[in-house]
């Protein structure tokens, strides 16, 4: 579609000087419904802010006729600074914002009419937490059976799909009392006067949806509405951008089109939805890529704008990004195209363990930065947060700065520094600190008055809080602090004769933190760096003595030593997700591995297998100069060595865009190739009867490896099927 005729001010030709023509036509539209079908590095912020400056400039609405929704408070800043940059107005004036931000804004201006009180306060994740504990102790709830952070996710999942307790359906007892709790836990939260995040949404769709009146109001006032990262949207906010567009909801709910003040026919607002479906990554968080169709059909778009054109990566990056996401069915569609070279081959590294694959990561690293690329120009990327355990340590021991974005190193994650202070108690009990950390976690019912009055008789007595807990002084929670006393002796009297990967899933296991973690509907990644420091702990007993000691003062050098100061150049590590909306001059993407990318989880599920390719898009054009992929054909999980082959995605791009740096360890028909399992040298072959010190006799079903990587999968009946590595599990073989 060609652009319209530009009047107005001098200004607004010089908006568009340097457009390319599709961006040009975007930016141009007249008063239609338009869906712009933008892709990595087409300049999405420029069109958006362009957009909006044009309009005002050609004086076709005034800021007040504005409304510009954004993901993430940093993209709405950036909007309105642009904007600011390019015309001389306030830019306070302008609607422009986060969902969250927006109805934030709309609900203190008609908070009589949304039923809370003027001063209402927002709960953000944690208040929202700590209020459902509260409100479970009032109601003598067993905080077991209905675990906070369930009840937490249950509320907001349907706050999201805009139904209120009553609206839930309920099929068995248990979903009863969640319902029941919903409930109360909107009466407390009226009776408090506050509103979670997903209140916020859930209020100012019923305001508009309910008030006739109010709703004409801004169907009359707002005339442009657009709308950043639009595949991001989750169902209920895409309801609430169809009331504010005039249009009829999905309850059919009659909406009035003549505003009952003048009689005049309201039009609809033009809707400027900016998005990618290939770009679609946030399913786990409720996002419906599903709702750029629907807009199309709604809205009756006839308007469609494709913005290929890439600034960010050479060809032959884009060449494989283009052919990876054809795999996935039910695309709008686009190919990304560049005027640059088509660059440097994408460098594939085939990799025998995942401590070679992170040396190499090292090497490339190191020699990049002497050919006088910055260290924050370039960046690791992972599918999962478990992976970064192995390289935060070559990084340690290369001793290159490093920064994780958009997360915490290994050691510094909450389920790490637990399931450490369990191990620091087992090897010495008067380590205060160690104690205090986990004493009450996962939860026990040790309150702070408790340890208040622990620390008073440890101060008192000139002892430990540990010798203050064993003499049982300890108030009304004396019972809780007795059974603590007495799980950390216990660990302590089964330690012996363990080795020290045994004794982590000890710590593991007993203290509790799987099971809660487990139970943790977001608990997922967590489960993965526990697993993660059981493999650290057998890699440490491969280069180091047996010690727990030992283990603990490693961990805590490599928390401590060569964090980036602030300012300070660094390497850049993080997962893809939090990968998105950044580039970076040379990418690393680690792991490339079936079960790993894609996940374990997405294997079976069609439509989460399309989600994981798309990551993978994403990842892949993060890069704009250099892309590196590098898999691992051995990897330590949970503490064992697991043989893995190519990602599927390795094989859907191109071969003539890779260059594999060892191609003569990884054959072109490496993503089909199955490895081979090794003789049982050892003589425990399947079937064999074996004894080991902790969990008693079982029988070998399985078994992989070879000499030091040798492992054996174990059934001991009721202590479960364990893998064990042979090198120092003390395992004997039954006659």
């Amino acid at each position: 579609m060609g652009a319209i005729p530009i009047s107005g001010p001098p200004m607004s030709s010089s908006l568009l000087n340097g457009l390319n023509p599709e961006q040009l036509a975007a930016v141009t539209l007249p008063a239609v419904p338009a869906l712009i079908l933008a892709g990595a590095g087409s300049g999405k912020t420029r069109v958006l802010t362009t957009r909006i400056a044009w309009l005002l400039s050609t004086g076709q609405v005034s800021p007040q006729g504005i409304l510009a929704v954004t993901f993430t408070n940093k993209a709405a800043k950036e909007m309105l600074t642009r904007i600011s940059a390019q015309l001389p107005i306030n830019a306070r004036s302008l609607w422009v914002g986060t969902f969250h931000g927006l109805c934030n804004r709309l609900l203190r201006l008609h908070w009589r009419d949304a039923g809370l009180p003027q001063a209402f306060q927002i709960l953000d994740s944690a208040d929202q937490l700590a209020a459902i504990k509260r409100l479970l102790k009032a109601l003598n709830i067993d905080d077991e059976k209905y675990p906070p952070r369930d009840l937490m996710h249950f509320i907001n999942a349907n706050k999201e799909e805009g139904r209120r307790a009553h609206e839930v359906e309920s099929w068995d007892d248990y979903t009863r009392q969640l319902k029941q709790l919903y409930e109360e836990y909107e009466r407390q939260c009226r009776r408090e006067g506050v509103v979670d995040f997903a209140e916020l949404l859930l209020r100012s769709y019923e305001l508009l949806r309910d008030n006739a009146p109010l709703r004409q109001h801004y169907n009359a006032r707002f005339r442009y509405i657009l709308v950043d990262e639009f595949q991001d949207t989750n169902r209920l906010q895409y309801r609430w951008l169809k009331l504010l567009a005039g249009k009829t909801d999905p309850l059919n709910r009659a909406l009035g089109k003549v505003d009952t003040a003048t009689g005049e026919t309201i039009p609809e607002a033009a809707v400027f939805a900016v998005g990618d479906d290939d770009q679609s990554i946030y399913a786990f968080r409720g996002a419906n890529v599903g709702n750029m169709r629907d807009f199309e059909s709604d809205f009756a778009v006839q308007t469609v704008i494709r913005l290929e054109q890439n600034y960010r990566s050479h060809g032959n990056i884009l060449d494989a990004a283009n052919a990876l996401i054809t795999h996935n069915r039910g695309r709008l569609g686009k190919n990304l195209w560049t005027e640059e070279c088509a660059g440097d081959p994408i460098r594939v590294f085939e990799a025998a363990s995942d401590f070679e694959e992170a040396q190499f990561v090292v090497d490339e690293v190191r020699q990049l930065n002497r050919e006088g690329q910055a260290l924050s120009d370039m960046a690791v990327l992972y599918r999962s947060n478990a992976q970064s355990r192995v390289l935060e340590h070559a990084l340690f021991q290369a001793g290159l700065p490093y920064r994780v974005y958009g997360g915490l190193r290994f050691f510094e994650r909450q389920e790490i520094k637990h399931a450490l202070a369990y191990l620091r108690l087992i090897a010495n009990v008067e380590d205060d600190n160690a104690l205090l950390r986990v004493i009450n976690f996962p939860v026990r019912g040790i309150g702070n008055r408790t340890l208040e009055l622990l620390g008073e008789t440890a101060r008192g007595t000139g002892t430990s809080i540990w010798q203050a807990a064993c003499s049982g002084g300890a108030g009304r929670s004396a019972a809780a602090v007795g059974r603590f006393v007495q799980l950390i002796e216990g660990m302590r009297a089964q330690a012996d004769g363990l080795s020290l990967p045994e004794l982590v899933q000890l710590a593991i296991e007993q203290s509790g933190l799987l099971e809660f973690y487990r139970n943790d509907k977001e608990g997922q990644d967590r489960l993965e760096n526990l697993e993660q420091l059981v493999s650290a702990a057998a890699r440490f007993v491969q280069d180091n003595e047996d010690s727990v000691v030992d283990f603990l003062a490693q961990a805590s050098l490599e928390a401590g030593e060569h964090e980036a100061a602030p300012g300070q150049d660094a390497l850049q590590l993080m997962t893809v997700h939090a990968a998105k909306g950044l580039e970076f001059h040379a990418v690393f993407l680690t792991g490339v591995e079936e079960g790993l990318f894609p996940h374990d989880n997405s294997i079976n599920d069609p439509q989460s297998i399309e989600e994981e390719r798309r990551l993978a898009y994403v990842a892949i054009t993060r890069a704009r100069r250099r892309l590196y992929i590098s898999l691992a054909q051995s990897r330590m999980l949970h503490g064992q060595t697991r043989f893995s082959i190519a990602s599927r995605f390795l094989s859907e791009i191109p071969e003539d865009l890779l260059k594999w740096l060892n191609r003569g360890y990884a054959p072109a028909a490496m993503p089909a190739r199955k490895p081979e399992k090794a003789a049982p040298e050892h003589g425990m072959r399947v079937g064999a009867s074996v004894a080991h010190p902790k969990f008693g006799t079982g029988v070998v079903i399985d078994y992989d490896g070879t000499g030091k990587g040798a492992n054996v999968q174990v059934n001991f009946g009721a202590a479960g099927v364990k893998w064990l590595a042979l090198d120092y599990a003390k395992l004997t073989l039954v006659s």
